[in-house]
């Protein structure tokens, strides 16, 4: 990403063990404007909205998430990440969520989320909700938007 004039940002999973410590990493470390509503709606459409100063100048983002381990087990996990895939899909879409297009280009945007200790099927089954595809492989669990949901 970074080749590509996109940036990267950093969380420290000890930030964000709790709603409002989510909020608050995110809203500094990616400078979401002052209107930033403290939830997760208001959450989604920032990581939508985001300025160029923080992607790079449009060529995008990747958020990574160190030490995911101590988040594993919040209440708010399995909430945490379909919060990003679905900033990450409206951002990365060139339509709105009625189809229409927008008025400006698509912004790349990822989240990695590194586990000191990689449980594969513990980590699937957190994240596995209706409204996520989970995908998993040698080393690495996906989630996505399931489209029969989303789209």
């Amino acid at each position: 990403m970074t080749a590509n004039g996109g940036l990267v940002h950093h969380f420290d999973a000890h930030d964000l063990m709790t709603e409002q410590g989510v909020f608050r990493a995110f809203a500094e470390t990616l400078r979401f404007p002052g209107y930033f509503g403290w939830n997760w709606d208001a959450l989604v459409d920032c990581l939508d909205d985001l300025c160029g100063e923080v992607t790079g100048g449009g060529a995008g983002i990747t958020g990574v998430v160190h030490d995911a381990d101590l988040l594993l087990h919040t209440e708010h996990f399995p909430l945490f990440v379909s919060v990003l895939c679905q900033g990450a899909d409206r951002a990365n879409s060139a339509v709105d969520l009625d189809g229409d297009p927008l008025d400006r280009p698509a912004v790349a945007k990822h989240f990695v989320l590194e586990f000191r200790d990689f449980d594969r099927e513990e980590i699937a089954a957190r994240v596995e909700q209706p409204d996520l595809t989970v995908t998993t492989g040698n080393g690495f669990v996906g989630a996505s938007l399931n489209p029969e949901e989303w789209h």
